[in-house]
């Protein structure tokens, strides 16, 4: 790979260090809403996941939180045994099982003040809408490459078990 050119350095320093920022605090806020509630992170996520959008497929729900849908299983597993969620067997299709707060889940939900994407969507309303198009744009182009990248140094099978 060709070294970065010194004279943006410096920037793409800053840009890595802003990343790095929003990655830790965005975790710490979780982890720390999710200790008030007695969740574990993942579990804080499906519970403010399943309140915003509403019942949602296991692999629906594994996309939307970036997880293999045998980690999310494991997930719902114990966040059905405390009564938190309840697996519904589609109507239309009898493979498809849907995931659905319940009463006391829904109601810890409500509990829970703020999810830390919230914090992150209110942030991103001081863009224009241009400038949100821009980053997304930006945002996606690194992660393309970064997957190349990835690909390349650390082997498929690595990316495949990072999915």
């Amino acid at each position: 790979m060709p070294p970065i050119s010194p004279d943006i350095k410096q920037e793409v320093d800053q840009v890595f260090e802003a990343v790095v920022y929003l990655y830790t605090e965005s975790r710490r806020l979780t982890k720390e809403l999710a200790r008030r509630a007695q969740l574990t992170g993942p579990q804080l996520t499906v519970v403010k996941i399943l309140e915003t959008i509403g019942d949602l497929s296991l692999s629906e729900l594994s996309d939307k939180i970036r997880a293999q849908n045998s980690t999310v299983t494991g997930i719902i597993d114990r966040m059905e045994r405390e009564g938190l969620v309840q697996r519904l067997r589609s109507t239309e299709d009898r493979r498809v099982v849907h995931i659905r707060l319940t009463e006391k889940g829904a109601k810890l939900a409500s509990e829970i003040p703020v999810e830390p994407m919230e914090i992150f969507r209110s942030a991103l309303e001081s863009l224009s809408a241009q400038e949100i198009r821009d980053l997304m744009k930006i945002l996606s182009k690194v992660a393309k490459r970064v997957k190349q990248i990835v690909r390349r140094d650390v082997g498929e099978d690595a990316v495949a078990q990072a999915k």
